[in-house]
């Protein structure tokens, strides 16, 4: 099962919306996908119609050891996507786990037992920060895909969790690749968002995506209504931007394990 983190430590990136986009839009292509909600704000499980009553079992189980995966594992309605959902629990796993043993490595043991049968790959949406459960992300995951807002503040976060990532190389999971950098909130009117675009461009080469993400509308109403943009309104340019981006990821996938 290929296991990719979806990670920034900025908040407002536009990532949990591109985890719930990214895998209906990797279901609608055939491949089985299963979603880990890593953030103890539970919107990914929101954004796909998970209602807390259904949240018997959650990631924070997975971490602390009271279940196993397939216990936890909720069907959503969008066929071939399967989430393990996040409750507020979360909030104190990382004091909790400290008093583990491999507690950066709890979310690697059991995703790295999960049958390839079942699922084709595995997305894991991280909380915006960079603690103990972003790190056990990095560390399950083969590779990294960073959503990157078009603002001058996501330069800096962006070298940050560059920094991070190299710390995690060298101590917990050598294999770690970069995927890629996903450009999201773009927004052409604004003369500012194409220069940051461009010096990212020019700072990463090949690393950044060619499709970029568009501010739209409807990308912020579809978790409101319990469901992915590409489902509330397929025809929206957010919609078929994801969709594109997924072609794409999906043609980077044989080169995942080469380290950026």
């Amino acid at each position: 099962m290929i296991r990719i983190a979806i990670a920034n430590q900025k908040g407002g990136v536009g990532k949990t919306t591109t985890a719930i986009n990214l895998a209906t839009g990797l279901a609608a292509t055939g491949l089985r996908v299963l979603l880990v909600d890593l953030d103890p704000q539970g919107n990914a499980s929101t954004g796909l119609g998970v209602s807390q009553a259904e949240r018997d079992r959650s990631s924070y189980d997975l971490l602390v050891g009271n279940c196993g995966l397939d216990d936890a594992v909720i069907e959503t309605r969008v066929p071939k996507l399967s989430i393990v959902p996040a409750t507020q629990d979360l909030s104190g796993a990382e004091i909790e786990l400290i008093d583990y043993e491999e507690r950066t490595h709890r979310l690697e043991r059991v995703l790295s037992e999960a049958s390839s049968a079942r699922w084709d790959i595995c997305l894991i949406d991280c909380p915006p920060s960079l603690g103990l459960l972003t790190i056990n992300a990095m560390v399950a995951a083969q590779s990294l895909l960073v959503p990157l807002q078009c603002e001058f503040f996501a330069l800096e976060g962006l070298s940050q969790l560059l920094q991070t990532v190299d710390r995690i190389r060298g101590r917990f999971n050598p294999g770690l690749s970069i995927l890629g950098v996903a450009l999201t909130m773009y927004d052409r009117r604004n003369r500012l968002t194409d220069q940051v675009a461009d010096d990212v461009r020019a700072c990463l080469g090949d690393l950044v995506f060619t499709t970029v993400i568009p501010r739209n509308v409807r990308l912020s109403e579809a978790p409101s209504h319990g469901m992915p943009a590409l489902i509330y309104d397929f025809r929206c340019s957010g919609s078929e931007a994801y969709m594109r981006l997924a072609r794409e990821l999906i043609a980077r996938l044989p080169a995942q394990e080469v380290a950026a």
